[in-house]
Parts: structure tokens; sequence; C-alpha cells
């Protein structure tokens, strides 16, 4: 039998992740997993970070994919590997391909960001944009393997790539005493299949714990229905687990081994990324702080206290996006506030307005004049002030200021 289909149809075992963790063992940075003392005394868990983002591509991805080319026999590995993926299977794939020599063509969406196609191509992939959507680029990556005579490498559907993930819960039994639960994010379920296998078989009273995005909560789904279903399409910040229908390899061992799947919304994964990045001084992309956000937003099921793995999967995050991110955080946060003022259209107003602004320590950071808009009287204005604050409790002293000082006042949402 192909290799490739013998991996996809095999069933998953402690033993195959133990051997995986050995056939990859040199080729990967072990990645830290120490406690938050902030996170900790936030949640009321015993908080520790696994930091998949310091990988060399920035994700737990390239342990899957190091995994399957590492199992390639040399005919295989002469004729190449193909891939369809927006990210981070993609330059997983490409960097341990090209460590060994061997092509890969990587099948991406038109619409993968170009900051993704262009760190693809730097590990050295032949890189081919088509489809509206992953699925359409998979079926491209199919033809191609097909005509080709190249090796598919799935990026989770597939128990030899589930077993290189689940080498990550080998490492965090080793890096943590008396381990109770593992936090992880769940798209096709690859990643939470293998260390769910291997925390189970290993020591099955650690709770495992997934996290979805409420936006596309195609695994939650399939264990209500016992079977995988498609969801319809959906966009999402947590791009990298914005997977329409689990895997029907690792449905069954997720159904098998993990005990809670929970789902957050784009906000609390927003905060999560902006927490990390704030407090831990950690970079994560949408996918890799749905854990996270998860466990600050008192989600699981966990009772305080308990000694728990956190997974931080990945950190390739658009830097746009991350500005957005950042500026949607301090506004949900009240650090950063729009109000529009109603001022006397005469010298001195502002002056004395921005007087008042500056006796409650907020800095103007924008302004913007209207005289003709959202109903102003003759001999009035309008204006928008944009101000960074500490936080909800100086703005409210703020708000009622003005309100004792006669401005009419309102939020700019």
């Amino acid at each position: 039998m192909d290799v490739a289909k013998a991996a996809h149809t095999a069933t998953l075992t402690l033993t195959d992740i133990l051997a995986a963790r050995e056939r990859i063992r040199g080729s990967l940075y072990l990645s830290p997993c120490s406690r938050s003392e902030m996170l900790s005394r936030i949640t009321g868990l015993q908080v520790y970070l696994k930091l998949e983002n310091l990988q060399m591509t920035g994700s737990f991805k390239e342990r899957g994919a190091l995994n399957r080319i590492a199992l390639l026999t040399a005919d295989q590995a002469a004729r190449g590997v193909v891939a369809a993926s927006a990210g981070n299977h993609a330059q997983g794939v490409a960097h341990h391909a090209t460590q060994r020599g061997i092509r890969s063509v990587i099948v991406m969406p038109l619409t993968t960001p170009l900051v993704k196609v262009t760190a693809t191509r730097n590990f050295g992939a032949e890189v081919v944009l088509f489809g509206a959507n992953y699925d359409e680029a998979c079926t491209e990556a199919t033809r191609l393997c097909e005509e080709q005579g190249m090796t598919f490498i799935h990026p989770f559907d597939d128990a030899v790539v589930m077993a290189g993930q689940g080498t990550i819960a080998l490492e965090l039994l080793e890096q943590i005493d008396n381990l109770e639960a593992v936090v992880v994010p769940i798209g096709g379920g690859g990643l939470i299949g293998g260390i769910a296998c291997a925390i189970k078989e290993s020591n099955p009273k650690i709770r495992v714990i997934g996290v979805q995005t409420s936006r596309l909560p195609s695994m939650a789904e399939a264990i209500k229905a016992h079977h995988p279903v498609t969801l319809e399409p959906a966009t999402t910040i947590a791009d990298g687990i914005a997977v329409r229908r689990a895997g029907d390899v690792t449905f069954p061992v997720v159904e098998k081994y993990v005990d809670e799947i929970v789902t957050v919304d784009e906000d609390e994964i927003a905060s999560a990324i902006l927490t990390l990045l704030e407090r831990e001084k950690t970079l994560a992309e949408g996918a890799g702080a749905t854990a996270l956000a998860a466990v600050l937003q008192g989600r699981t099921s966990l009772a305080p206290n308990t000694r728990t793995a956190v997974l931080v999967c990945g950190g390739n995050i658009d830097v746009t996006l991350l500005a957005r991110i950042i500026e949607r955080g301090l506004v949900q946060d009240g650090r950063l506030i729009r109000l529009r003022i109603h001022l006397l259209d005469r010298p001195g107003a502002l002056t004395d307005l921005t007087r008042l602004i500056a006796s409650h320590r907020a800095n103007i950071v924008d302004t913007l004049y209207n005289r003709a808009y959202y109903g102003v009287n003759l001999g009035d204005t309008t204006i928008d002030i944009t101000m960074e604050t500490r936080g909800r409790e100086q703005v409210e002293e703020l708000l009622a200021a003005l309100t004792a000082e006669g401005y009419r006042h309102s939020r700019v949402i």
C-alpha cells in the first residue's frame, strides 16, 4: 500500500507518537513551557504557556509535516511533495522538505496574504495560487499530486501528521510536574488528536479540553452528530483553525480522548492576543490565542488551581490585522475612547475644553471638527476627540467632569 494511504487509514497509538519524537527530535526546537504568574492570578488556575509560536516556521505545524516527510521512501522523496495550505502548514512542509533536498509544491488560495506567500517561497517551496478558499486549493493540490506522481501531505487528516503533533504532549508531561489539564485549539483535529492520544494513554486522569472559534465549530458539531459534518463558510481572525469539516481520521481520535470542547468569539480571541502581547510579551495569531481566550473567559469546567498547560500554537499574524486588534482591544478596555462634544463656536472654546481634558490626565491623539452635521445649531460646532486614558475609571471621571461643566457629549462607537 502507498505510504500516504497507509498513513491516512492507520490508527494512532502512543507508540506512533513516541516513534515520531525520536524521528524528529534533532530537527525541532524544544519550545519552552513556563508558568505565568500573571495569568495564573487572573484565571485562578496554575497556567503554563507552551510556546509553539517560537518554532522556526512560527507554529507547531512543522512537527507533523516533518514526521510525514521523514517517512517518505527514496522514490517518493525523489518525486517531491505537495500540500494545500493558507499559511502555517505550507511553511512547515516547505522548510523541512527543503532541508532534505526534496521538491515541494504548495497550493495556496488566491486570497492568501502576501506575507504568507512570500514566507513559504522563502522556505524553498514552489507556490501555486489557486482558488477562492482552502477547499478549492486542496482540489488543485490533489490534481497536481496525481498528475505529477507526488506525495500529498495533509495538514491534519493523517495519522502520521497527528503523531508528529502529539510529540508536544510528551514534552508537556516532562516540563510540568503533576500536570492536570491541557487546553488546545481545534481546527481539523490533528493537533488535539495527537496531544489527546499521548496524554490519555500516558495518564488518563489529565483532562484534555479543545477550543474552537464560535464562527466554525466543526469538531464540536461533529461530536454532537457523532460524525463529521460540513459547515457553511465563515470568516474569523482565527484563520489557522477555520476548518469547515472535522477530519475523518481525526474525528474518532478526538471523540475517544477529548473531555470537553468549548467555543470563543472573535472579541475574546482578540483580547487574548492583546493579553499575550502586553502581559507576556508573546505574539500569537488568532488560532494561537484561542486556548488562552477560553481560559481567560472561564469557558472550561476546570476547578480553581488546576495545573493547566495552555497551548500557544502559532504566531504568524499579519501586522495590519495585529494593529487593528490592538486598537480594538484598547477601545474595549477603555484605554482609547472617542467622544463627540458640542461647543460654542467662539474663540477660546477649544482651549477651555482641552484644559479640562488635560486636568484629568487624558491624552488627545486625534480631533475632527464639524459644523454642518449631527444636528449642530448655527453658532455651535461639534468636535470628535480621540483620547488615550488609563482605563474605564478615568473615563467615567472625565465624563462626569464634562457634564458638570455643561458640555453635551456622547461616545462615538
